[in-house]
């Protein structure tokens, strides 16, 4: 198969005036696929750097789509916040740095981008599992879980300020305990209450 008549990549050839085996595409031919034409859409960068600003408008719709989809391929290893311990960390995978650090709330948008195209480290790439546009969804929102993470009261317009305070008020307690999903499995049965601590111990039966 060494010796078989064909040209190999990047490799001459003394059979076309300009030297090369490789040529380029006859005129009018049709791509396959996918034609991405706007290179800061597709690639998440304008010439060798990374864009700064969406290539997409940002809208609320835009923002939950991306929450959606961060949620789904994303907060397994970084967390629903960003701060990189999703629930496979917990369970001994690699740690992924917090979204939080200076380094990537300085990032140009593109870079994130990219990363989910590309990969980077341990992290392998999601372009097969998540299309363009939803790559810049999720990048919209994780700049939006980075804003919400230095955001103060005094970043919230004073008309809105009630409806929150409002809401926080309304809001249901943290659970006391870290555990407390422990219960879901103590019950007796499919459907059952949670056994109470008198009902842990097996009942003795009082036959006549």
């Amino acid at each position: 198969m060494q010796d078989q008549p064909k040209y190999k990549d990047l490799r001459g050839s003394a059979f076309f005036a300009d030297g090369r085996s490789a040529r380029p595409l006859v005129e009018d031919t049709v791509a396959r696929g996918f034609l991405y034409a706007d290179q800061k859409f597709a690639t998440g960068k304008s010439g060798n750097d990374f864009v700064t600003d969406l290539p997409v408008p940002l809208t609320r719709q835009l923002l939950e789509r991306g929450r959606e989809r961060f949620n789904i391929y994303c907060s397994p290893c970084h967390g629903t916040t960003g701060n990189g311990l999703g629930v496979v960390v917990q369970r001994g995978y690699r740690q992924p740095p917090s979204l939080h650090i200076d380094r990537l709330r300085a990032a140009p948008v593109g870079y994130f981008f990219d990363v989910m195209t590309r990969g980077f480290g341990a992290m392998p790439d999601y372009a097969a599992q998540i299309p363009p546009a939803d790559r810049w969804a999720i990048a919209a929102y994780e700049r939006a879980l980075q804003l919400s993470q230095l955001t103060t009261i005094q970043d919230v317009p004073a008309a809105e300020r009630p409806a929150l305070d409002k809401q926080t008020a309304n809001a249901a307690p943290l659970p006391p305990e870290p555990d407390d999903w422990k219960p879901a499995f103590e019950s007796s049965g499919p459907g059952d209450e949670p056994l109470k601590k008198d009902q842990t111990e097996p009942r003795k039966e009082h036959r006549p």
